[in-house]
Formats: structure tokens, C-alpha cells, sequence
């Protein structure tokens, strides 16, 4: 910044404290998280009630399942990575408004197939809003709190996911399955008012496909608080990359390994995490517990989880990103051991879908938080939403192999020993990722 006229949007953002709007950003980015989580968990809490009314087995209905978590990869793969030719705020947008729409569309299906249509088309437009509402987070924070408060904002698609399970087990009983799938569309639309008015376009974005002076100095002000008037030329210095195309630079000289290791991680992380989350419902009634039991069982998971992301965020900004990460997989691994040989008629159950949730979700919550920092802004939310596509192929087999598992004789303790094994593994991944931390 010390060149006359030119200001360098990074170091003005790093250099200056949170003002009110960025804040106000830190909320509307939580509440399409949260929005998301809902979307994406909606289905394992209708599950057992489709499944009985419908009288088809688990195995058959894997295939609605399993299509949100395809269309979640497809979605992050294209309609994510678009948002560095096209922008942030409008892939947002364009987003949240399609996922509700297709959620409520949902609620009046009458066949298996065609709800799997349905939730197909509700996973390409959730594949695109998670890696933009944390590519556009993590241009507007300040690199020194930057895990903490986009943690804090992820935490968003736990506390969306237990919110449904709550409103999931108040609303089925009263007023059936079809009343939950009508609520969770509705709930991401009423943010369009607000998304529209108030949702900046990233300055940093605004600076890599040179936009005029003139909108970059507007929009950076609006959101930081401070007249810029006397800035003439914006930039962004963040050293030079070897590719030229978004795609290119994920797997260029420096960002190689860290790629693949984020996509493993990622992967083992959903299929412990969608598995245990879409069919734990479902085991619970098998064990005897009623549906609104087990729908708040399987919430405390996902408020496990909230806790977890906020305090893994805090000691990814203490310890550094991969070692708590890490060290939050291996917790969850212990913890799924321990809740598999507890059981689920346990005293202490309650307790111990807590500490998984809190190890597992909460690692994963720290990961989404980490993976924008490990791209520079032009390939950003291209390097986030792969990473988030790739991932998805872990939460595809996690939501269709559980009815497939069940069905074969594989019981609640036998499945939640054998999710220790990749949770394991993602502890020691995403280490491989570490290499070019301090270049960061």
C-alpha cells in the first residue's frame, strides 16, 4: 500500500479490524450454511416415515439416498468452480433460490423415482453454495482470525441439520413427512430478500478480472467502512502462480499434494459422516426407539458438531490448520469405537452422539474453513468446490451403502467399528497437506 494511489486489497483487508458489514457478511454466509445443512440432512430424517408409508425396502430407497450426494458432486464440480468465471454473489444467489425450489417440488413426489429426480436436481444447487459462501468469507476476513470466524461459520450446516431433525420430530407426527420437506424449501427462500440487497461481490475477485477502479472502490468500501477515495488503482498481491487457468492451478508446481490431500481427507470424512447421519435414524427405530427419539438422537450429532467447529476453528488460528484437524479425526475415530461398543440403548448415548459429532463434524467443519486459504483468489473457489466434489463421492457410497449393509445382516456395532478405519485415515491426509503451510 505504500505505492501512491495503488491500495492492495489483501493487506488493507489483513491490516484492519472487522467492521459492522463484515460482519453482517459473517451472518448472511452462516445462514445459507445453515440453509444448506437442512437441505442436505432433510432426507434421513423423513427416511423412516417414506420408507413405512411406501412399504418399500431400505435398500430401494438408497437410490433417493443417494442422489442428493450425486448431484451435491456434480454441482460443486461445475456450478461451484463457475462462480471464478462468473462471480460469487451470483452463483449464491442463483443457488439458494434453486435448492429451495426443488426441496419444496420434493414435498408433492409420489414415486421413488421421481423423488430421486427431485433430490438430484436439490444436490446440483447445494453443490454450489457451500464452496461460494466460504470462498467469498474467507476474501472479506482478515488471514489472522480467518479459521476462527469461517469455522464459526460453518458451523451454520451443523446447527441447519439438527435444526430440521428438531422440527423433523415436532412436524412428522402432526402433519406427516410432506410438511418437513415443505418447510425445509421454504426456509432458504425467505433469504433471497436479504441475500439480494445486502450480498457484496468480492473485492478480491473484483481485482483478478480487473473490474473498473471505480466498482472495486465501491463495493470494498460499502463493506469495510472506510472512504477509499483517494485510491486510484486496486491490486492483489499474492505471488505469482504457473498455471493460467483456475483448473490448471490445483495441481501446478506447490499445490499438487495439498490438492489430492484435501480430496482425501474430504472423502473419508463424508463417508463416516453421511452414513452415520442418513441411517442412524433408521437403526435407532430398528432398535426399538420411536421416530421422534431417534430424530433427536441423530440431531445431537450435528449440535455435537457446532461446538466442534467453533472450538477446532480456534485451534486451527493457535496450533496450525492440519494439526488440529488432524488430531480432531483421530478423536472421532476413538469416539465411534467407543459408540459402537456402548450400543444405542445406552444411559450414556446421548452423551457419546455428542462427543462423535463433535470430533467428527467438527473436523470437518475446520477442513471447509481451511481449503480456501490453500488457493490464491483466481482459482479459489474452483480449489474449494473440487475439493467439495470429489469429497461427495465419500458421502454418495456413505448414503447408499447403509441400506445395503443393513440389508446384508451388518449390524449397528459392526458399522460403526469398521467408520473408525477412514476416520483414521483422514487424520493422517490431510498431514499431507501441511507442506506448503508456511507459504500461506
Amino acid at each position: 500500500m505504500s505505492q501512491t494511489g495503488v491500495l492492495d486489497v489483501r493487506e488493507f483487508i489483513n491490516e484492519r479490524k472487522m467492521s459492522g458489514y463484515q460482519w453482517w457478511l459473517v451472518l448472511l454466509c452462516f445462514l445459507i450454511v445453515a440453509a444448506d445443512g437442512m437441505d442436505v440432512a432433510i432426507m434421513g430424517f423423513v427416511a423412516p416415515s417414506i420408507i413405512a408409508e411406501w412399504g418399500i425396502s431400505k435398500p430401494a430407497f438408497g437410490m433417493v439416498m443417494g442422489a442428493a450426494p450425486i448431484g451435491l458432486a456434480i454441482g460443486a464440480l461445475l456450478a461451484g468452480s463457475s462462480s471464478d468465471w462468473f462471480g460469487r454473489r451470483k452463483v449464491l444467489l442463483a443457488s439458494v433460490t434453486a435448492f429451495g425450489l426443488a426441496t419444496l417440488a420434493t414435498a408433492h413426489a409420489n414415486s421413488l423415482h421421481s423423488m430421486a429426480i427431485l433430490r438430484f436436481v436439490t444436490g446440483l444447487a447445494l453443490g454450489a453454495a457451500m464452496p461460494n459462501a466460504s470462498t467469498l468469507m474467507s476474501e472479506y476476513v482478515p488471514e489472522r482470525i480467518r479459521s476462527s470466524v469461517i469455522a464459526a461459520m460453518f458451523t451454520g450446516f451443523n446447527l441447519g441439520s439438527a435444526a430440521i431433525g428438531f422440527a423433523a420430530a415436532y412436524i412428522t407426527p402432526r402433519y406427516g413427512w410432506q410438511a418437513v420437506l415443505t418447510f425445509g424449501g421454504v426456509m432458504p427462500l425467505l433469504l433471497l430478500p436479504l441475500l439480494y440487497f445486502y450480498l457484496p461481490e468480492s473485492a478480491r475477485y473484483l481485482v483478478v478480472r480487473q473490474a473498473p477502479a471505480e466498482r472495486i472502490r465501491s463495493v470494498l468500501a460499502r463493506v469495510c467502512r472506510e472512504n477509499l477515495d483517494r485510491w486510484q488503482r486496486f491490486v492483489l498481491n499474492e505471488g505469482p502462480v504457473a498455471a493460467k487457468q483456475p483448473l490448471g492451478v490445483l495441481f501446478s508446481k506447490g499445490y499438487s499434494l495439498r490438492t489430492v490431500s484435501l480430496w482425501l481427507t474430504y472423502f473419508m470424512g463424508l463417508l463416516v459422516i453421511y452414513l452415520s447421519t442418513s441411517w442412524l435414524p433408521t437403526m435407532m427405530k430398528d432398535a426399538g426407539l420411536s421416530i421422534d427419539r431417534a430424530s433427536m438422537l441423530t440431531a445431537m450429532f450435528q449440535l455435537g458438531g457446532t461446538v466442534g467447529g467453533l472450538l477446532v476453528g480456534l485451534a486451527m488460528d493457535r496450533i496450525g490448520a492440519g494439526r488440529a484437524i488432524s488430531l480432531s479425526y483421530l478423536m472421532g475415530a476413538v469416539a465411534l469405537v467407543v459408540l459402537a461398543i456402548s450400543g444405542l440403548t445406552s444411559e450414556w448415548i446421548v452423551l457419546v452422539i455428542l462427543l462423535t459429532g463433535f470430533c467428527l463434524s467438527g473436523a470437518q467443519t475446520g477442513l471447509n474453513a481451511y481449503a480456501p486459504g490453500c488457493y490464491p483468489t483466481m482459482a479459489r473457489a474452483t480449489g474449494v468446490s473440487w475439493m467439495l466434489g470429489v469429497g461427495r463421492l465419500g458421502s454418495i457410497l456413505g448414503s447408499s451403502i447403509g441400506g445395503f449393509l443393513l440389508s446384508t445382516g451388518w449390524g449397528f456395532q459392526a458399522i460403526f467399528l469398521t467408520l473408525a478405519i477412514p476416520a483414521a485415515i483422514a487424520a493422517l491426509a490431510i498431514l499431507g497437506s501441511r507442506s506448503r503451510d508456511a507459504a500461506h
